[in-house]
């Protein structure tokens, strides 16, 4: 090895050598040449700081989200991750050896074994795996304006309309509970009431929620929310002492970008709603990908980004990691972007 070979190994060891367990990413590159010895690893405990995956299309982020899920499931922690193309139900086999891969191993010094991880396949839509749903109460208005699109003035009238069904103790579960309730409150029975109390609802407002409602449901979306609710208890499961790869299958639903980024956020909300303190842990509890995640920040409202930033913030104290994968780090809030270790 060359001195410069030589200091370039020993800087990156330096900083990416772990003490303790750790992921291991590849090895520098020097001269267009690939040094084994400068191997990137990261903490495992530090795996609850959250990340950010990067890179412009073809760069290899989903491949990096591969990498990643497979050695935390080694390591016995659980993964949920979105499948947009519904190829990373290959996870669950051993992968075929191709000269590639032999000449990536040879250089890296690492042997190639191909082995299958433990996976679990979930569904917006209940077709291509088992469904995943909400009651409507559970999303909460915040999150359900942002997948109706409505405009501020909307967004606080369907706020006002929960604020109604919280005080008066009724259960919002599905679309057509929220349908019926609109109309009560607009033009029937309870326009006087929640006038008297929260404002008066106009038609206009009421009528445009209520068409956006139907656009979703017309789009075969509607099962998503009802009972019952997922349990999250089922993306800390393990097997054989790997951690369970929860894929959420998104290949039906990839039109619908807004629905299904939102979906993750309050899925990301319930747990953090949910999860008692941990502490500093050896490895976290469960590590989130939020693949595509412009698409969670585009044309967002304050309370929405607000939102986000909080659960991104507090949530590693639940022993939760959260990575971000997306084309730029511009695509990201800065506010977010900050909390990103």
């Amino acid at each position: 090895m060359s001195d410069q070979s030589a200091k370039f190994t020993e800087k990156i060891k330096a900083s990416y050598t772990p003490s303790g367990s750790y992921i291991y990413l590849g090895a520098g590159i020097l001269d267009g040449q690939v040094i084994a010895e400068a191997e990137v690893n990261l903490s495992l405990k530090m795996m609850n700081r959250h990340g950010l995956v990067a890179g412009a299309t073809g760069t290899g982020k989903t491949r990096t989200l591969q990498l990643l899920s497979e050695q935390l499931s080694d390591a016995g922690v659980p993964v949920f991750m979105l499948d947009v193309k519904g190829d990373l139900s290959g996870l669950n086999q051993p992968g075929p050896i191709n000269p590639k891969i032999e000449e990536r191993a040879g250089q890296l010094g690492k042997p190639f074994n191909p082995s299958g991880f433990p996976v679990e396949i979930f569904s917006l839509s209940g077709k291509l795996g088992a469904q995943m749903r909400a009651t409507v109460l559970e999303f909460g208005p915040t999150l359900l304006s942002k997948i109706l699109d409505l405009n501020d003035t909307q967004a606080g009238v369907l706020a006002v309309i929960f604020k109604y069904a919280d005080d008066s103790k009724l259960p919002i579960i599905d679309l057509n509970d929220l349908k019926k309730l609109v109309s009560y409150l607009a033009e029937g029975q309870g326009a006087e009431e929640i006038k008297s109390s929260y404002g008066k609802i106009s038609t206009a407002t009421s009528g445009t929620i209520l068409r956006k409602i139907v656009t979703i449901e017309q789009q075969g979306l509607s099962a998503m929310f009802g009972e019952r609710s997922f349990d999250i208890e089922d993306l800390f499961t393990k097997t054989d002492g790997k951690g369970v790869i929860s894929l959420l299958n998104i290949s039906d639903v990839q039109n619908q970008p807004v629905l299904y980024s939102t979906y993750l956020l309050s899925l990301l909300a319930e747990i953090f709603y949910s999860m008692p303190e941990v502490g500093d842990l050896d490895k976290p509890k469960l590590v989130f990908f939020f693949d595509e995640a412009h698409l969670l920040f585009k044309n967002s409202s304050k309370a929405f980004l607000e939102q986000i930033e909080t659960i991104i913030r507090l949530i590693r104290s639940k022993g939760i990691g959260v990575f971000f994968c997306t084309q730029a780090p511009s695509d990201v809030p800065e506010s977010v972007l900050s909390q990103l270790g």
